[in-house]
Order: C-alpha cells, then sequence, then structure tokens
C-alpha cells in the first residue's frame, strides 16, 4: 500500500479493503471494464473520491473510488487484452512464430479456457483483420492438437481448454480414458482416441484391455444413455477396424442392437448423436432392422435436418431406393404434412436429384408450411428467411409454371399472415419482376380482374373475413392438433383417425383456398344510388305473374341471400332473368315448378343496408360456419 493510500486510511477517506483494491489500480496500469472493456488508469483524485480512466472511447472518464474498485478487474502489462492494445504488432509476431504459444497465453490470462468466439473477438482487429485471423486460426488449431496440451472441442460452442499434462501421447490417450469417472468425460477421451489412432500403435498390448472398458461401460449405460453408449460403440468399432488383432466380448452390445431397443424413439436418438457420427450410426439400419430399414429412415427423415437429411439421401442412394426416396416426399408435399426443413434442403438444393419437385407446387407447400409453423407458435424462422434472403428461389420456383398458377401464388403471398409488410412488397416485387401481368393483381385495375370481380355488401364481406379468420385461428390449428396426436398412435397405414384427420386437413385447406380467391375478387359496396332505368344490382323490383301475384325481390351482393326477405344474390338465377330489364317487360323467372312469365311493375333503390347486418349477416365475436 502507498503512503498515500496509508494517510487516506488513517484519515477514514478510505477503508482499508478499499484501498488495497486501489492500490492494484494505480496510475498508468491497465483494466478492463464488462461494459467499456480495456482501459488505462490516468490518474487518482483521491480528496474528490475519484478515479480517472482513459477507455476507448471515454477518455479521462471519471469514477467514484469504492464504484471502480468493485467494477474494474485489473491486468497486468503482459495480460493478452492489455499487450494487443499497447503492442499489437508484438502479439501478431509471437502469433506467427508460435501459434500454439499465443493460444496458450490466451487460455492462461482468460482463465484457462475460451471458445472460439471469445479469441476471434480478442485479435480482431488489433491483430488481425477478418481474413487474417480465419488463416491463422486454422494454423493455431493444428499446432494446438500437435502440441497435446489442448484440449480441442468437438463443438463450435464449447471453449479450448489449457491442460497441465499433454494427452495427445498413446499413453496420454489411454491414462485420460482410465482416469474417466463420467460418461461425458468417457466419450471426451474417446473423442481423442479416435482422433489419433495411430499414435496407440506402440500400445497395442493394452488396448485389448481398452476394448474391454469400453464395452463394459456400454453395456451399463445402454438403457441410460443409449446416445452416449452408441457413441463408445462407434470409437470401438474404429479400434476392431484399426487393429484387427482385438477381439470384441461375445455379449458385448452393438449399435445394431441399441438402435432395434431405441427404434419407438429414432428422432430423440438422432438428436443427442453428434451429427458427423449419424452417417455410421445409418450404416447400421440394416442390420438393425432388416426389410425394413426403408420404414425406419422414412420416419427419421420426417423429423430431420440439414446434414442428417443429405446421408438418409445417400444411404437410399446407395441401396438403389431413390424411387421410394422420391415417391415419400412427393406424398408429403401433396399431403402438406413435409418438415420446413426438409422444404429448406430441397429449396437450397433445387431439387437436388428430384427437379421435378422443384416448382410452384413446391412454393404452394412451404407457404403452407410456414402458416403451420406459425400457427402451432414455432420459433424457427430459417425456411422464411431462406425464401426472403435467397432472391432466385422465388422466380425459379415459379419457372414455366401457367399463367394461372403464377397468379394463384401471388394471391396466396397476398392473403399469408406469415411475412410483415416490407418482406410481403418485397416478395411480390420479385413475381411481378418476371411476371408483368401480375401487377394489375397488385393495382385492382386488371380488366381481367373485374370481369370475375364479385359485388358484395359490406356486411357480407365482414361476415366472410370473420368465417375466413375462424378457419385459420380455430379450425386449422385444431386439425393439425389432431393430426399430431393420431401420428402418436402408431402405424400411420394402419392408422384412421390419422386418414380421417388427414382427409379433413384436404377439405379445410380447400375450402381456405375458395375463401381466399373470393376474397381477392369480392369489391365492397353500400349500394348507393344504383341504376333504376333497368333492373340493376341494389334494386327492389316489384313483379306481376301471369295469373295476378304479385312478389317483390331484391337484388343485392354475391353473398346475400335471404328468401323470407325477398333478398336474393345477383348470381341467383331469379336476379339473372331480371338484370337488364326495364319497367314494362316481360321475363322468364325459374321457379320450383318450371318457368313463369312476370312483368316488371316497378324498380326502386334499396336503401336499408342495415337490415343486412341485423337479419342476414349476424357477426359474431366467433363464426362457426354450419
Amino acid at each position: 500500500m502507498t503512503d498515500e493510500l496509508a494517510q487516506a486510511v488513517e484519515s477514514g477517506t478510505l477503508d482499508k479493503k478499499t484501498a488495497e483494491k486501489l492500490g492494484r489500480l494505480a496510475p498508468e496500469s491497465f483494466c478492463t471494464h464488462k461494459s467499456w472493456g480495456f482501459g488505462r488508469v490516468a490518474e487518482w483524485s483521491l480528496g474528490s473520491d475519484q478515479i480517472l480512466i482513459d477507455f476507448k472511447t471515454r477518455q479521462k472518464h471519471p469514477m467514484q473510488i469504492a464504484y471502480a474498485v468493485e467494477t474494474l478487474t485489473p491486468i497486468s502489462a503482459t495480460h493478452i487484452i492489455a499487450l494487443k492494445e499497447t503492442n499489437p504488432a508484438g502479439v501478431k509476431a509471437l502469433a506467427e512464430a508460435s501459434a500454439a504459444d499465443l493460444a496458450r497465453q490466451i487460455l492462461s490470462d482468460l482463465g484457462g479456457s475460451a471458445t472460439a468466439d471469445q479469441i476471434t473477438a480478442l485479435l480482431t482487429p488489433e491483430v488481425y483483420t477478418v481474413g487474417g485471423f480465419k488463416k491463422w486460426w486454422e494454423k493455431a488449431k493444428r499446432e494446438m492438437k500437435d502440441d497435446g496440451h489442448f484440449k480441442i472441442p468437438t463443438k463450435k460452442t464449447d471453449p479450448f481448454v489449457l491442460l497441465e499434462v499433454p494427452v495427445n501421447s498413446g499413453l496420454g490417450l489411454l491414462d485420460a480414458f482410465g482416469d474417466a469417472r463420467h460418461a461425458k468425460d468417457q466419450l471426451t477421451a474417446l473423442d481423442q482416441i479416435s482422433k489419433s489412432l495411430d499414435d496407440l500403435a506402440p500400445h497395442a498390448d493394452k488396448l485389448q484391455a481398452l476394448l474391454a472398458t469400453i464395452e463394459e461401460s456400454a453395456s451399463r449405460l445402454r438403457k441410460l444413455q443409449p446416445a452416449a453408449t452408441i457413441d463408445m460403440l462407434l470409437t470401438r468399432d474404429e479400434l476392431l477396424k484399426k487393429f484387427p488383432d482385438l477381439k470384441s466380448g461375445e455379449e458385448a452390445p452393438t449399435v445394431a442392437s441399441i438402435l432395434t431397443a431405441e427404434v419407438s424413439r429414432l428422432p430423440e436418438l438422432f438428436a443427442a448423436i453428434p451429427g458427423a457420427k449419424q452417417k455410421r450410426v445409418l450404416e447400421s439400419f440394416d442390420a438393425a432392422f432388416g426389410d425394413a430399414w426403408s420404414d425406419k429412415a422414412l420416419r427419421l427423415l420426417r423429423e430431420a435436418a440439414g446434414r442428417l437429411i443429405v446421408d438418409i439421401h445417400k444411404l437410399f442412394e446407395k441401396h438403389d431406393r431413390k424411387a421410394l426416396f422420391l415417391s415419400s416426399i412427393e406424398r408429403w408435399i401433396s399431403e402438406r404434412s413435409i418438415s420446413a426443413e426438409l422444404l429448406i434442403w430441397l429449396c437450397r438444393e433445387r431439387g437436388g436429384d428430384f427437379p421435378s419437385l422443384f416448382n410452384a407446387e413446391l412454393l404452394s407447400t412451404v407457404f403452407s408450411a410456414l402458416e403451420a409453423d406459425m400457427l402451432a407458435e414455432k420459433r424457427s424462422t430459417r425456411l422464411r428467411d431462406l425464401l426472403i434472403d435467397d432472391r432466385e428461389l422465388l422466380g425459379e420456383l415459379l419457372a414455366g409454371a401457367s399463367r394461372d398458377v403464377v397468379r394463384d401464388s401471388m394471391r396466396k403471398l397476398m392473403l399469408t399472415p406469415v411475412f410483415d409488410d416490407l418482406s410481403k412488397r418485397s416478395l411480390m416485387a420479385r413475381i411481378v419482376k418476371l411476371y408483368p401481368e401480375t401487377q394489375n393483381m397488385i393495382t385492382g385495375d386488371n380488366p381481367d380482374d373485374r370481369a370475375e370481380s364479385l359485388t358484395v355488401s359490406w356486411p357480407s364481406l365482414e361476415k366472410r373475413k370473420a368465417e375466413l379468420d375462424y378457419l385459420t385461428t380455430k379450425e386449422i390449428p385444431q386439425n393439425l392438433r389432431d393430426i399430431n396426436i393420431a401420428k402418436e398412435q402408431g402405424d400411420l397405414r394402419e392408422n384412421a383417425g390419422f386418414k380421417a384427420a388427414k382427409e379433413h386437413q384436404r377439405v379445410l385447406q380447400r375450402r381456405r383456398a375458395e375463401m381466399e380467391k373470393e376474397l381477392v375478387m369480392a369489391r365492397g359496396t353500400d349500394f348507393e344510388n344504383p341504376n333504376t332505368a333497368q333492373v340493376s344490382i341494389g334494386n327492389i323490383v316489384t313483379v306481376t305473374y301471369e295469373g295476378g301475384e304479385k312478389e317483390t325481390f331484391t337484388i343485392l351482393g354475391a353473398w346475400d341471400s335471404a328468401p323470407d326477405l325477398g333478398i336474393v344474390s345477383y348470381k341467383a338465377g331469379i336476379a339473372q332473368g331480371l338484370l337488364g330489364a326495364a319497367v314494362g317487360a316481360t321475363v322468364e323467372l325459374p321457379s320450383e315448378t318450371g318457368i313463369r312469365k312476370a312483368k316488371i311493375d316497378a324498380i326502386l333503390p334499396f336503401k336499408d343496408v342495415d337490415i343486412l347486418r341485423t337479419k342476414v349477416h349476424v357477426i359474431k365475436d366467433e363464426i362457426k360456419p354450419e
């Protein structure tokens, strides 16, 4: 403790504990702060209870002494963080001279371990550019592995660890496994053994005992930790292949036997197996399941992701079963039951070996999968992001599609709630760029659209939107839940509940498509100022039949119909017989007994739109279609 600090303690300005901590933050020393990073202590001002720190973005930043000693971490001038700030050229020289030595100092200064991301952030951009670091880092990893004083992680997110005793020698590897007491530690040791089989050759006399220990651990763990058991057995099998003189125990488990025992939990099992080893596990499907291996592999495929999808595809290719693989995916696409991960794979590969799958139907399935995931509140956005980020994908999916198919895809895109407005406009612009005629679907001024348009009353439009909302937010999600429940009941080929739920899904999807199409064509109106010179939409028409019987019809929108009130849709046969006729004209109108002739007596404007809302289209909070 300096004289200045001792006097401050004696006078009561500082307590002894704070003074001792402040002594490690002397002027010109270095420190770090969680938020502001590296800093150099500029000066003390004990009289004003302040310490001034030069941070990179805050020069002479004042901090109260008590707060400073609690939040600042002192570091030495030789600490890697200080060196990279004060002498980056020297750090780079050390990195180039010996990548392993610099890695040793980094891990030592950071407490013995650090992830790849932490090391990247430490050395860029002060010591290396991003590109320069990547090149150096590959060299560093090779040197660390050869050095033996580093634990090299198998996952990118796991840390590199500095070891006191090297483990890459043959005996060191065997000792590391022998000292491991938990399955996780054993697997780490076996991973190193698997990567260094050549180093074990001088110790072949000890390998049979190693094999026996592996098999003993695998037998003990096979029920509690089947994935770990498989991982161990894969290393066991590598040893047997590398050293033919080794012998496996007669009762020792095999990868195939574990798969057979875990057949009902294959997706969960594979999720726990490292991705780099899943392909080797798949190679045991034939031995585990015999002729039924393809059924098990397809079941796994439905829930597989990324690399596993590729490996399963190669498995079918290896066994000359590509046709089965293709037909299964075609069926899942048509049923709208294909997973988002499989869709991502097909889109990225542009169909790969199956170009026939890469088309507008696949795009429609993508929309359905995105909406299903949204309704199920799944957090993954990878499929949606792929459609947005891959600027060529949408156009290539629609390549060669007919005009009607392109327009139908545009309608689905316009109506789907999956994308925010900005993303949706961007996607629609891509379609318009390739198919300019679809621009009219956005602006609403297409002559064909006007010909196809539906004139509807505002109340009927509100009701139809409410029905669609109920369909998409209530009925379809419930159907998805029914399908998932039915899936859990066993073999889908003999599962009546699953088949019924899938058939209902097709009905719901067809109904939704029809409603969405109609809503796109719908044009709302309140029937103001209708033409009364001749019968038109929005008129009240009185007619007299040949027998003297009178009847009044109110001709309104496409979805308006209330026979007891005399309201008919302009699409109805009676309305079609009246439209265009003037007062005094004789028309032929359909009836239950055939065609009846009638004379038009009067044509009046319809004014009471509220009657539609109160007596015809009763809008409830929750619409439940009949």
